[in-house]
C-alpha cells in the first residue's frame, strides 16, 4: 500500500455526541484497518437489525472488520478530499459514506465479498413507520389462530372482535394495513401476532477501494458523486 498519511492530526470539536475520546478512538481504528486490509468497501443496509448483523460481522470476524455509526466521523477518519486523505483515493469511499451505511474493511477476494452480500437477506416482522409491502386483510368470521384471552388485546389494537362460545370472532371485515402505506403501531403488532414478516434486512455494497483501483458497483451513481471537490 502506499505510504500512509494516517497520523496527521485530526480535529473533532463539532462531534459531541459520544465524547471526543471515543470518536478519536473510532478514527484510529479505522486508520489502522486502512493498513492491516486488502480493500475496503461502502455499504448501505435496509431494515437493520443489530442481532443479525452481529451473526453476519462474526461469521467473517477472521478476515474482515465492520464500522458503524456517524459518517461524519468515519469520513473524517479517511479524509474528505485529496488534502487530507490518508491513502491515494481514499476520499472517493467518504464521499459516498451517506444515509443507513457503513465500512466493511477486508482481505477477502472481491468475488468472495459480492456473493457473500449478494445471497445475504433476513426476513422480520416489520416496526411501526415501515411500508407495508401488501395488503392485509381480515374476514369477518372466526379468528381460531388467537386464544380467548387474546380478546381484549386485539379490541385495543381497533379490531373489531368480540367473543362467541369462547371463540373469538372477526364481527366485520378489518383491513390491518394497506401496501404503500406506513404502518401504525396497532397494525404493527397485529401482523406479528399473525406471523407476517414484511422487513427484510438487507445488505448492498455501494463501492469497493484498494491501493491498486476503485469501483463504484450501485447503479445512478455518477463519476462526479466521487470527484474530489
Amino acid at each position: 500500500m502506499p505510504k500512509s498519511k494516517r497520523n496527521r492530526p485530526v480535529t473533532l470539536s463539532k462531534t459531541k455526541k459520544k465524547g471526543r475520546e471515543h470518536k478519536e478512538n473510532v478514527v484510529n481504528s479505522i486508520r489502522d484497518a486502512v493498513e492491516k486490509y486488502d480493500s475496503v468497501y461502502v455499504f448501505s443496509f435496509e431494515n437493520m437489525r443489530n442481532l443479525k448483523f452481529k451473526e453476519f460481522r462474526e461469521r467473517l470476524k477472521s478476515s474482515s472488520r465492520f464500522f458503524l455509526g456517524s459518517n461524519k466521523v468515519m469520513q473524517v477518519a479517511l479524509g474528505r478530499s485529496v488534502a487530507d486523505e490518508i491513502s491515494s483515493g481514499l476520499h472517493k469511499i467518504s464521499k459516498l459514506l451517506r444515509g443507513d451505511s457503513g465500512l466493511c474493511f477486508t482481505s477477502l477476494p472481491k468475488e468472495e465479498i459480492q456473493r457473500l452480500f449478494d445471497e445475504y437477506e433476513d426476513y422480520d416482522f416489520a416496526r411501526t413507520g415501515s411500508t407495508a409491502t401488501e395488503t392485509v386483510e381480515l374476514k369477518e368470521g372466526p379468528l381460531d389462530q388467537f386464544t380467548h384471552e387474546m380478546e381484549p388485546f386485539l379490541r385495543k389494537q381497533g379490531m373489531p372482535v368480540r367473543l362467541n362460545k369462547g371463540v373469538v370472532e372477526l364481527v366485520s371485515d378489518f383491513v390491518v394495513c394497506e401496501e404503500g402505506k406506513p404502518l401504525s403501531p396497532e397494525s404493527a403488532r397485529i401482523l406479528r401476532l399473525l406471523g407476517i414478516k414484511m422487513a427484510t434486512f438487507k445488505l448492498h455494497l455501494i463501492c469497493r477501494w484498494s491501493s491498486e483501483d476503485f469501483e463504484v458497483y450501485k447503479e445512478g451513481l455518477e463519476d462526479s458523486d466521487v470527484e474530489s471537490s
